[in-house]
């Protein structure tokens, strides 16, 4: 049953009381998949409308958003911005487990089902398949979702923040803004904006200052393009180039744009709705979502939202007006070491970095640890729960990451010294695991060749997700303690330079050598203080370590948590892929992607080919033999809680089946 409306809840005094949250614009109220019962939680509903803030810009809580002193006022004196909101719950919510799982969205969209319930991401789930085996639901959570991202494509159901213009005294703010596009084919030119977001408008599309520049990699010289040969195309949120773009180049354009949104009202909207569905108010029945407080709040992101998380934390958002803990437990999902451009002046929020995409940005930047950590050649000394232990709201902490991160988002700066040859100190609250032979998102088998030179990576990581959330939320809803942190460490020489990995002289491969870094770049005298750009390229001082995870005689990861895949492999599987020659740069990496390597299936063709890895015949007798390693690797995974005891039977019956899919498979495919 659908019972939709458009009425407005208005929380209409005492706003110290509950924060910044000013009301509830309800736009849908339905059941999920027609009031379907989820196990203990009964059936679920969906909510969705627009959440409208003020705040006030003086108290000590919200002088960390970027300009917030140049923000516009209403006649109260306060900042007023919304956000959209969608959130599904029980209909009873006290028939839940009590958690809000909170989900920061990524780029709008909407993902945590799909990462923990076995089934594909929807924006606006509806279908019996969205929701997959009902993980989520069937556990009893309620999950949220808030936009907080101001610049997202204006595309059906993604979530967006309504954030207001800085301005000085009434006059347009203007400022450098550096734009990066690499093309994977032929084209004439390319948007202001990372991939299909909103672009800051140049402010003079004639403006002589303005430049162009092409180089052939993200540590390569400069060229600069005359301004003869390009121009600003007419809506004044492009570019146009004679002649074209040639692929793999990274071209840059620095402009001078004007009208900065206030990106820093993305995170404290998030802390402030949180704190309201947490604590309530004194006000009895004004929120659309019930007058149930939820006993803890979960937050999750993947990539972009992992890194949003890290600078949440560190910019110190997680204790609300009242200074109360909003978040009890964060997990930053593929993050590597990054942070982002979250509450800059003209923050570019979607650019990340990546060894061939999105270069130098301020994403991977000092600190990387959650404890303080000292750099000796900037005199820094800092790290990323500072804050949010000085005003004691440090939440629990997960760290996930696979192969991909650590080639390709440094990070193992996350748990290692600066110069990669010490393992750092964790904070007693926080875990970090590897996910061992993965790449940035779950494989799926059999994996396909997609624009990458190499097939892509089949191993699909969600079921360890499955078992560390219910680790996460025992954690700290009752402290029982989650599985102990497994990474690659540099005192067991599991962390090593790229030159020095091991890798098998597998035919017709490539080991890449030049991985993620992150430098000490300086970006003016106002950025670290104040949160503005006003240098940008950057100037780049030395690099940090960057550190990758070392192989066994496979080429297989031998750190982490390794799934049942890599001890009882049918082949290699790495982080990384290359770009093909056909697309440019083909000493690159491919972003976000991993491989596959398939071993021989015989000892024949192993010969044959020069391949140095055991063939299939070698390594097994037959197929039961594989899938009694690969179950007791299961179990043994699942007795250390890295894997669900509820789960081993569907784990064990997918690799039975991985073995059938790939002795169907002709040689050419492998």
């Amino acid at each position: 049953m659908v019972r939709r409306g458009s009425f407005l809840l208005a929380l209409v005094s005492s706003c110290a009381a509950f924060g910044a949250v000013k009301s509830v614009h309800t736009l849908e109220r339905s059941d999920v998949l027609s009031g379907k019962t989820f196990g203990k939680a009964g059936a679920y509903e969906r909510v969705t409308g627009k959440v409208n803030f003020t705040l006030d810009p003086k108290l000590p809580a919200n002088q960390p958003i970027t300009d917030i002193d140049l923000a516009p006022r209403n006649e109260q004196g306060l900042v007023e911005f919304a956000a959209d909101f969608y959130v599904l719950k029980p209909t009873d919510p006290k028939l839940g487990n009590g958690t809000a799982l909170f989900e920061v969205s990524n780029r709008g969209g909407k993902g945590m089902i799909g990462m923990f319930s076995d089934s594909p991401s929807a924006r606006d789930p509806r279908d019996e398949k969205d929701f997959g085996d009902g993980f989520l639901l069937e556990r009893g959570y309620t999950l949220v979702w808030l936009g907080w991202q101001f610049d997202v494509p204006h595309q059906p159901d993604l979530l967006r923040l309504f954030s207001p213009v800085a301005t000085n005294n009434g006059q347009p703010i203007t400022g450098i803004v550096r734009s990066e596009h690499i093309p994977d084919g032929p084209s004439d030119g390319f948007s202001l904006a990372d991939r299909t977001h909103l672009p800051y408008l140049v402010a003079d599309p004639a403006d002589p200052a303005a430049q162009l520049t092409v180089r052939d990699r993200c540590e390569g010289a400069r060229r600069l393009i005359p301004r003869t040969q390009w121009n600003f195309t007419a809506d004044r949120g492009g570019v146009s180039v004679e002649g074209g773009l040639t692929p793999g180049k990274i071209y840059e354009v620095v402009y001078t744009a004007k009208d900065p949104a206030l990106v820093g009202l993305g995170p404290t909207g998030m802390r402030d709705f949180l704190s309201y569905l947490k604590y309530g108010s004194d006000i009895a029945s004004i929120n659309s979502l019930g007058d149930f407080k939820y006993k803890r709040i979960l937050g999750f992101g993947t990539s972009q939202s992992g890194r949003f998380l890290r600078t949440y934390l560190y910019n110190g958002f997680n204790a609300d007006e009242q200074g109360r803990k909003v978040f009890d437990g964060v997990w930053a999902h593929v993050a590597g070491a990054g942070r982002g451009s979250f509450n800059l002046r003209f923050g570019q929020a979607s650019r990340d970095g990546h060894p061939h995409l999105n270069c130098s940005y301020p994403t991977d930047i000092f600190p990387f640890t959650d404890l303080p950590e000292s750099d000796a050649e900037t005199g820094l000394t800092a790290g990323l729960l500072d804050k949010a232990q000085l005003a004691a709201v440090v939440p629990k902490v997960f760290y996930t990451n696979g192969s991909y991160e650590y080639w390709g988002r440094a990070a193992a700066l996350i748990h290692s010294s600066l110069d990669g040859r010490e393992d750092a100190l964790m904070a007693p609250g926080t875990r970090a695991y590897f996910l061992t032979g993965t790449q940035h998102g779950p494989g799926a088998f059999p994996p396909k060749k997609g624009g990458a030179e190499y097939v892509a990576n089949g191993n699909d990581y969600r079921w360890h997700m499955r078992a560390l959330l219910v680790a996460m939320n025992e954690w700290v809803s009752s402290g029982k303690e989650p599985p102990a942190s497994q990474v690659p460490l540099a005192g067991k020489d599991q962390l090593v330079s790229a030159g020095a990995v091991n890798w098998p002289k597998i035919p017709g491969s490539k080991s890449p050598t030049r991985p993620q870094r992150a430098w000490r770049a300086d970006y003016g005298p106002d950025f670290r203080a104040k949160g503005i750009v006003t240098q940008d390229p950057p100037k780049m001082g030395a690099a940090f370590a960057a550190v990758v995870p070392q192989v066994d005689i496979d080429g297989n990861e031998t750190a982490g948590i390794r799934h049942p895949m890599l001890v009882a492999p049918l082949g290699t599987y790495t982080g990384w892929n290359m770009r093909p020659a056909a697309i440019g740069a083909p000493d690159e990496l491919y972003s976000m992607v991993g491989s596959t390597f398939f071993f021989a299936k015989t000892k024949a063709e192993r010969t044959k080919t020069g391949d140095p890895r055991p063939s299939i015949e070698e390594r097994y007798k037959n197929k039961l033999e594989y899938v009694e390693k690969f179950t007791a690797a299961a179990k043994l995974l699942a007795k250390d809680g890295y894997l669900l005891e509820s789960d081993l039977k569907m784990v064990v019956e997918r690799g039975a089946w991985f073995w059938d899919q790939y002795m169907l498979m002709p040689p050419a495919a492998k």
